[in-house]
This record gives C-alpha cells, structure tokens and sequence, in this order.
C-alpha cells in the first residue's frame, strides 16, 4: 500500500520528460513568460507617458460681468 505502482511510476517518468525532455521545454516555456512579462511592463509605461501630457487649460466663468448686465424681468411675476 506504501509503494507506487507500476502505472504511478510511468506517470511520474513521462511528466518528468514532458518538462526537461527534448529541446529544453521548460526554458522555452520561462523565455515565453519573461517576454510577457517585459511586454506588460512596457505598456504599462507607455500608459503613464500618455497620462502625463499636459491636459487643457480649465476654462472658468466670469461670474462678475454677468452681474453687470441687469435683466429687466427679475422679480416679476408672469402674467
């Protein structure tokens, strides 16, 4: 009951030469998830670079040289 079977011992062989067998796969897979991770952190630059232009000066009312024209119609009830 300890001991692996024959079957556990052909599972264990065949994930071991699916991740360090043939051309270095388990490095190519590492070099692929590098370059992602690179990409990711240039597009995120390239999104604090857009956030930092300068945006358009705030337009503000002038609320004093409204007040200056008077209405003639302010405080009349309608007919």
């Amino acid at each position: 009951m300890g001991s692996l079977s024959i079957w556990h011992w052909i599972l264990v062989i065949a994930v071991v030469l699916l991740l360090f067998g043939g051309r270095g796969k388990l490095s190519s897979v590492m070099g692929d998830f590098a370059q992602g991770i690179k990409a990711f952190k240039k597009g995120m630059q390239d999104d604090d670079t857009t956030a930092e232009k300068p945006a358009e000066p705030v337009k503000t009312i002038d609320h004093n040289a409204a007040s200056s024209t008077a209405r003639s119609d302010v405080g009349r009830k309608a007919v």
